[in-house]
Parts: C-alpha cells; structure tokens; sequence
C-alpha cells in the first residue's frame, strides 16, 4: 500500500500512516501489530512506529487485542463516521424519537475519560448548553458517559478514567471512586444511565447503548431535558422506553448494513 507515491513532493511516511488508519474498519474494529503490519504491508517495526504515533497523538488507541481507532480521527473529517454507516442510518431514528418526545436527542462516543458527540437532532428549549459535534463532555458527568464507560473491562475502565479530560470543565467531585464503580455496575446491569443536574443545573438525561453486529457497545443514544420542565418519572417512564426502541432499532439496522457487501467504485478515469 505504502510508496506507492511518484510525485517529487511525494511523504511516503504520511501515506503509511494512512494506510494504518485504512486499516481499520466497522469489521475490524481492534487489530493486533500483525495483523496491522499485514494489511498495510508493512514491517512490523515501521508498523509500531506508526501506531505509537498515532497513539501519542491520539487518533489511535491500545486495548485488549490490539489497537482501535479513536473518535479524534473525527477532526481530520467525517470519514470516520461516514465508513460505520451508524450515523446515516441513526439520524432519522432519532428525528423521530425527538418529534414524539419533544425533547433533544444525540449520540457519543467515547474518547479516553470523554464523551465525544458524534450526532444530534436538538429542539429549542430552556437548556442553555451548548452541544454540536464534536462537542467534548468528561463521561461520568453524563449519562452517555456512563453507558459507554459501563460497557467496558475493568482494565479498559481504569485507562480510561486515567486520561486528563479535555472538555475544559473542572474536574468533577461529586463521588468517589467506589461510588462510580457501583453506579456503573448498576448501569451495566439495567442498561440504561441517568444524569440527574451533574453536568450542569437544569440538565437531566437518560442514554441507552448503541450496539453493533457483533452486539458490542459502539455508542450511547439519549435524551436530554430540562430539570424545571420534566421530571425524573416522565423522563424515565415515558421517554426511556421510546429511546431503548429507538436505539433497538438502530442496533439492528446497522447490524443488518453490517453484513451487506459493500463495494467500493473506483472513480472513472478521463480518456487521454
């Protein structure tokens, strides 16, 4: 894949470095260094220093397996989103999750102890938070946060509550340690989290997780509104169960775009 470049102004270590990230796909989600090293025909030394790049500059993560990619990957464009196929096929699930609730919806993802918003369908209301993609909350101050955090091994957890935030809030002192073990294990339990005014007065929220073929917990859908206009009980007993539909359904359409072959069209080249 890499050096095969001809242009005098020709990076052939930038092209390496993509074709590590081309690597990785919706269907290969971890790849071990071999594995790394084989798809972008690589030597397995250059193939280390690439992903140790990436994993110093953050696009790239270790984990139990390999590496996987991160949502930061999302600041070099919307390739990343737009090669899952999750975010087209969830935008008109959550249109219509928002126009039968009347309240906002988005979807995260989890990079390091953040929450990284990936997708939203927003309604005028009271809530003054600003939320766009790409918009970066710390994880345990969020319901999204919690979902994605309880999906993960003891091992992969405590990496990530290592990383330093990079929303640009304080650091929040609302629990101990302990005390977020035990709520996330009741959110792995139950399936659903709730954020009830932590991550700032007024806003509550309830997210559910979004899974892929394989049943592995991708992203968090949820629904947000505001404390003064809707209380805890609506919230959990008329929206939650329309958002676990809803993230049901996007479950399985993506599953479903999952196993479908997909071609890729090479683009036509122009008679000389």
């Amino acid at each position: 894949m890499a050096g095969r470049g001809h242009g005098p102004d020709f990076v052939e270590a930038l092209a390496r470095g993509l074709d590590v990230l081309s690597c990785f796909s919706a269907r290969r989600p971890v790849m071990s260094l071999s594995e790394v090293a084989a798809a972008a025909d690589l030597a397995r030394p250059t193939a280390r220093r690439l992903l140790l790049t990436l994993e110093e500059l953050g696009y790239a993560a270790a984990c139990e397996g390999g590496y996987r990619l991160t949502p930061k990957v999302l600041d070099l464009g919307m390739a990343y989103v737009g090669s899952l196929g999750l975010w087209d096929i969830a935008r008109p699930h959550l249109e219509a999750l928002v126009a039968r609730t009347g309240e906002s919806s988005s979807m995260a993802q989890l990079d390091g102890s953040d929450i990284v918003y990936v997708a939203r369908v927003a309604v005028p209301k009271l809530i003054t938070l600003r939320v766009e993609i790409g918009t970066r909350f710390p994880a345990v101050q969020t319901s999204q946060g919690k979902v994605l955090l309880a999906a993960l091994g003891p091992d992969e957890l405590t990496e990530a509550l290592g990383h330093a935030s990079r929303s640009g809030l304080p650091r929040y002192i609302g629990r101990t340690a302990a005390q977020l073990h035990e709520e996330l294990a009741e959110v792995r339990a139950r399936g659903w989290a709730l954020a009830d005014e932590e991550l700032a007065p007024g806003v509550r929220s309830v997210a559910v997780p979004v899974r892929d073929g394989a049943g592995v917990v991708r992203a968090a859908a949820n629904v947000t509104v505001h404390a003064a206009e809707t209380t805890r009980e609506t919230l959990l007993e008329e929206h939650l169960p329309l958002l676990l539909r809803t993230a049901g359904e996007i479950s399985g359409e993506w599953a479903a775009w999952q196993r479908r072959p997909h071609a890729t069209v090479a683009p036509e080249v122009a008679a000389g």
